[in-house]
């Protein structure tokens, strides 16, 4: 501790030395600093206050049906965006700021200059914001202030209109997704077509779907059989009675009957009716059963008249009315009928169960191919359908921000110039000024006693030196050199105490001019 308070001390004696100095340079960069500080010129601010209302009774209305946006944190953001170099630009042709700037460099030069002076500052929750700007011209502040107003309006207005491209990009994506829905549609029309009679998916596994199909083939055998007797039962019965011909009785004409195309017509329409169980009168499969049902009786009515032709053509012959006889020769018909129609029933459904049985091997790629097939119109479908509803409320959205009441601006305080200089504040300035002026004198004090050093006691000289000290020699002050210290001092204070005086009594001036301008 002893050995810095030495130190320090040392120091003080060698800037002390050149005390002179320091007061020259002290006096030098005061005299500069203040008539720099004197010679800045007055600026005036201009300012206006605008109120955001985004209070809007329609924003409660409209929940759930459009996109409510967040109108502060959009005005906050126009905020801070609002000095940009476009609208800055624009603000210097609106305020005549570019009339003296010839060049392209004075130009950009200007339009930087305006962008680090504008001033937006926001009062926190109650969306109230103040636009400021500085200028030795108080009538340019205003005109600044009154233009960015506009802007800042104008920018608010045209940010209401951007949902007109969300509503453009929804409707390009519904075109885009009804195309793929559509697709996906047919695809799954398709496979349902060519695996009709498979129900998959329907709550019938082809498990199931095989024991049916069997049942029913098992059935129809069994009932094909049954008739297969009949009919032999009905032909041993006709083969044992024998009818009586008389000349003098009428022409027995026998009855027309094409069992074969009976058999195929009581099938088709047994086939109709199960389709008619699951679909409309308008699916494709139905409408083709009908028309081969229409065919198939179109046939049967050609055949009867041709069969009766050949009949009308023979000589006549006279049966006697046996009624047993008749009545076999019907019921004969009737069967012949019957078993034609089982047959082909039974040729159906052994169809049908061989194509299931050799399907049931490749039942996982169908359930498969089925699976992606409603997933993929699943997710089309629901996308489809979520971006039809986003639209909507896109669309509203647009039409309730174009009603101009979603957020409504208001000019508090119009665009005003203040009637007294904001800036530059001297009285602030100026004791900085003296502070530096005494700070640039110490410093000029403290490096000459650096660059030209000196030793004020042996002690000082053996450190630096590293040599013994054999003996020092003393200066015996006079009274003629007391009275040159003591002048010394005098003058040194002085001209201290001068400088202190005149910043003093420059900043009373200056703060009774400031008061009486105000």
């Amino acid at each position: 501790m002893d050995d810095l308070l030495r130190q320090v001390l040392s120091i003080l004696r060698a800037m002390w030395r050149h005390r002179w100095l320091g007061l020259a340079v002290a006096w030098l960069v005061g005299a500069i600093a203040a008539v720099v500080v004197m010679r800045i010129p007055d600026r005036y601010e201009a300012s206006a206050r605008i109120y955001v209302d985004t209070d809007s009774i329609l924003r409660p209305l409209m929940a759930g049906l459009a996109v409510q946006p967040n109108v502060e944190q959009r005005v906050v953001m126009l905020s801070r965006t609002l000095i940009s170099r476009p609208n800055v630009e624009k603000l210097v042709r609106m305020a005549d700021l570019d009339l003296n700037a010839k060049s392209k460099a004075a130009q950009e030069a200007l339009v930087d200059q305006v962008m680090n002076t504008l001033q937006i500052n926001s009062a926190g929750r109650d969306n109230l914001y103040t636009l400021s700007y500085r200028d030795p011209d108080p009538a340019k502040a205003k005109r600044v202030v009154q233009s960015l107003t506009t802007i800042f309006v104008e920018s608010a207005i045209s940010k209401q209109k951007d949902s007109s491209s969300a509503v453009t990009f929804l409707a390009e994506q519904i075109a885009s997704y009804e195309k793929k829905l559509a697709e996906a549609e047919s695809r799954l029309k398709d496979f349902k077509l060519h695996n009709i009679d498979l129900q998959l998916g329907e709550g019938k596994g082809l498990t199931d779907r095989v024991y049916e199909i069997g049942q029913q083939l098992s059935q129809a055998r069994l009932e094909l059989r049954e008739a297969e007797n009949s009919r032999e039962a009905l032909r041993r019965q006709i083969a044992g009675e024998q009818p009586t011909v008389s000349i003098d009785a009428p022409a027995f004409v026998p009855e027309i009957t094409v069992p074969e195309l009976d058999g195929r017509i009581e099938a088709q329409k047994r086939g109709l009716d199960a389709l008619l169980q699951r679909y409309t009168d308008q699916h494709p499969d139905v409408i083709s059963a009908k028309r081969l049902i229409r065919d198939l009786e179109e046939q049967k009515r050609q055949e009867i008249a041709q069969r009766k032709k050949m009949v009308a053509g023979k000589p006549p012959a006279t049966v006697n009315s046996n009624p047993v006889y008749q009545q076999l020769k019907i019921s004969l018909n009737e069967a012949e009928a019957r078993v034609a129609s089982l047959r082909a029933r039974v040729g159906e459904m052994g169809a049908r169960y061989n194509r299931i049985v050799s399907v049931i091997k490749t039942q996982p790629e169908m359930e498969a191919e089925l699976a992606q097939l409603n997933r993929d119109y699943e997710i089309h479908k629901r996308n489809y359908a979520g971006l039809v509803e986003r639209r909507e409320s896109a669309s509203l959205s647009g039409e309730m921000e174009q009603t101009g009441s979603v957020a409504d601006f208001r000019l508090v305080d119009p665009p005003r110039a203040s009637a007294t200089p904001v800036a530059p504040n001297r009285l602030f300035l100026l004791p900085l000024t003296l502070l530096a002026a005494l700070a640039a004198g110490l410093g000029a004090s403290f490096v000459a006693s650096q660059l030209r050093p000196v030793f004020f006691d042996g002690r000082s000289l053996r450190e630096i030196s590293g040599l013994p000290i054999l003996g020092s020699v003393s200066e015996i002050e006079n009274e003629r050199m007391q009275r040159k210290a003591k002048r010394d001092r005098r003058l040194f204070l002085t001209g201290f105490g001068g400088l202190i005086g005149l910043y003093v009594a420059g900043i009373v001036a200056v703060s009774l001019l400031s008061g009486r301008a105000a």
